[in-house]
């Protein structure tokens, strides 16, 4: 269906910063007694209870993190919440407020804000989150998206990167590596429309795929999953830059190192054919992808009995002393040292 050109677009600066903003937030609702005051003061005020209190927050650059030539913006707003609060359930806690800040610069009319917005508040309502505040300004570079996330969890049931211990079974969330598949499927199609604008793709076969690209889902149910099995992890950390920059970072900070069994990897079936069709590796694909935006945690092999049969987890390995290093244990018995290839937002190239 074509878009319709004639559509009229109403510009940003006949509403102003704080017209704007008024706007944009007129249709969010408070769902948390936590939030005392949400938008409309000079702070919002949020209740300060007996539990401890986790804050996260990210930045996405256009051009950098998101390509708006196929990502639609309502997806963006919705992937932009996604990103900070699957690092509050990474953390074994409960998220319930955020704050979003934008810059965009002119080419972006009111219409183009509310769609983005559309998207921020679906994921607000599906996860119960109150958005409290935030900023807007203008930008001569395009779109960029803060979002920070503010969480609760008990002192007790909060778990960091560094407890891993030497015997406790590594165990990731859901299946690995079809968000980056989605974006090569996707980037692949952007070339061909370059060369021919008329081209429509074919998308079928990559619908779960490029859904895990634009619309991912935080791993909110995980903790209660959990405390069903009277399971506490002893670390954690959410699934963003790629399993093998992860399983790094425990290890690091826990002083331990690891072995992660190959045919162990879960691997939707989607990923697998497209990988032979992109002439990819699978493994390389799981490890490296990255934006899975599935949680990955160690917990005491006394639990294997309770994870093993459970259909959301898979154990894909163990805590080693830190002495015998990070490794990948192939299909065939050999053991490769594991290197970060993930995602570096510092990198240029």
């Amino acid at each position: 269906m074509l878009e319709d050109k004639n559509t009229q677009k109403t510009s940003l600066g006949e509403l102003g910063e704080f017209g704007l903003i008024n706007h944009i937030t007129k249709y969010f609702k408070v769902e948390n007694s936590s939030t005392i005051k949400a938008i409309g003061d000079d702070a919002a005020v949020l209740d300060a209870s007996e539990k401890q209190t986790l804050v996260t927050t990210d930045l996405l650059i256009e051009g950098v993190h998101f390509d708006l030539s196929y990502m639609p913006l309502k997806h963006l707003g919705y992937k932009a919440v996604m990103v900070n609060l699957s690092d509050v359930y990474a953390m074994n806690g409960v998220a319930e407020q955020i704050t979003v800040s934008i810059a965009v610069s002119n080419r972006f009319p009111l219409e183009a804000i509310e769609e983005l917005y559309s998207g921020i508040q679906l994921a607000c309502e599906s996860y119960n989150i109150d958005l409290i505040g935030g900023d807007t300004t203008s930008s001569t570079t395009g779109m960029l998206i803060s979002v920070t996330a503010i969480g609760k969890a008990e002192k007790e049931e909060i778990v960091y990167r560094n407890g891993a211990q030497e015997t406790d079974l590594i165990v990731v969330t859901g299946d690995l590596g079809a968000a980056y598949l989605g974006l090569q499927v996707l980037e692949r199609e952007k070339q061909v429309f370059k060369v021919d604008p008329k081209n429509q793709p074919d998308l079928d076969n990559y619908t779960y795929l490029i859904e895990r690209q634009l619309k991912p889902e935080a791993r909110k149910d995980v903790a209660g999953l959990l405390k069903e099995l009277a399971i506490k992890p002893t670390s954690m950390i959410d699934i963003s830059d790629g399993l093998s920059s992860e399983i790094m970072h425990i290890c690091s900070q826990s002083k331990v190192g690891c072995k992660i069994y190959e045919d162990k990897l879960p691997l939707d079936p989607q990923v697998i054919s497209t990988c032979e069709e992109f002439e990819l590796d699978s493994t390389m694909v799981a490890l490296s992808g990255g934006e899975d935006y599935e949680l990955l945690f160690t917990v005491p092999i006394a639990n294997f009995d309770s994870i093993k049969g459970n259909p959301n987890f898979s154990i894909i390995g163990h805590i080693t002393a830190e002495s015998q290093g990070l490794n990948l244990v192939t299909r065939a018995s050999q053991e490769i040292e594991l290197k970060a290839q993930g995602w570096n937002p510092l990198k240029n190239d």
